[in-house]
């Protein structure tokens, strides 16, 4: 039998290129060698938009779009509604009793986003709420309500995937051994930069081109790219290390001889920056544009979106009420 991979999303926007570069396409290799459950996770969404819940109900669509239009496949991926699956709330009050409100604060990934909290909303903490703190507690359920064995994760999430094992081993301290501990699946790719030279391209720090982003748009977001700051005029060598627009190109252009010309041009000063970009958006184009076309599609089917998600929180469930079934005997609840 194959193994159980369990990953999911926030729907607050559309998905950007650091999205599908970042873990869209280890995704696309997963979903033919395991049983993959793919969350769109609208309960954790309203951690910090409770009070933009028309913002969350939209994303749910745009981010299934987005998935469907970059290659995932509903045959292969139970594709699901996080807020479909009460079995997953359940279990999240149950492993609420077994993590203190120390351990949750000592959690490294949240310590830095309460920290970016604290420095937009103020010092004093009280933008904090219980369900943003517990956050990591309802990943935990997540990942357990499907006998999960996998998940993919990069190197900042590991801390969340451990508070998830920690809930299992005190679980089965407790209640015997019920539940299996998740084993992280670490790729290869690496965080995608922005269009500034931040180490992340994300919607908060608008330095982000989306799978969405037509011709004008990714034009215009290119054009403000940051280039090696110590290139003055046209012809002064640059650095191509250095520069968004080479490392754009390298992720979208295939062409090895045109990346490696382009390189050594760079470095010659035998090229402008504003050549490299045009030439950029041409690549730029040329990669979104089947995604789009088959996103196209989805658009103007919303219904089979529906029946898309309809299948996979389905499938997602049954697989759930097992669980619960096993969770509930063992806690002595199974009246």
């Amino acid at each position: 039998m194959k193994k159980t991979i369990l990953t999911g999303l926030r729907p607050t926007g559309n998905l950007h290129l650091g999205h599908y570069f970042g873990a869209g396409q280890n995704w696309l290799k997963l979903q033919d060698d395991f049983d993959f459950y793919l969350e769109i996770a609208d309960v954790q969404a309203l951690t910090d938009n409770f009070n933009n819940p028309e913002k969350v109900r939209l994303n749910v669509y745009e981010v299934a779009k987005d998935l469907l239009a970059m290659g995932i496949n509903p045959e292969k991926v139970h594709l699901f509604v996080q807020s479909k699956i009460p079995e997953i709330a359940e279990l999240t009050v149950f492993y609420s009793n077994l993590v203190t409100i120390a351990r949750l604060h000592r959690n490294p990934t949240v310590k830095t986003e309460i920290s970016q909290k604290k420095a937009l909303f103020g010092n004093d903490g009280e933008s904090i709420t219980y369900g943003f703190l517990g956050y990591p507690v309802s990943q935990a359920a997540d990942i357990t309500a499907f006998d999960g064995d996998l998940v993919p994760v990069g190197d900042d999430q590991l801390p969340l995937l451990e508070q998830c094992r920690e809930i299992v081993r005190k679980f089965n301290s407790i209640y015997g051994e019920t539940l299996k501990e998740p084993e992280q699946y670490l790729s290869n790719t690496s965080r995608v930069k922005g269009l500034d030279g931040n180490d992340k391209m994300g919607k908060s720090l608008g330095n982000a081109i989306y799978l969405v982003d037509d011709e004008e748009t990714i034009s215009k977001k290119v054009m403000s790219a940051v280039t090696d700051t110590n290139k003055i005029k046209k012809d002064d060598p640059a650095n191509p290390d250095v520069c968004m627009v080479y490392y754009y190109h390298k992720l979208v252009n295939k062409d090895e001889d045109q990346l490696n010309n382009i390189c050594s041009e760079c470095k010659k000063g035998a090229r402008g920056c504003v050549q490299c970009k045009k030439e950029l958006i041409q690549a730029m184009n040329n990669f979104l544009k089947p995604i789009q076309d088959k996103r196209k599609y989805y658009e103007e089917n919303p219904e089979e979106v529906q029946k898309i998600l309809d299948k996979g929180t389905k499938e997602a469930r049954e697989k759930a009420i097992v669980q619960m079934d096993k969770v509930r005997k063992a806690m002595k609840i199974d009246y």
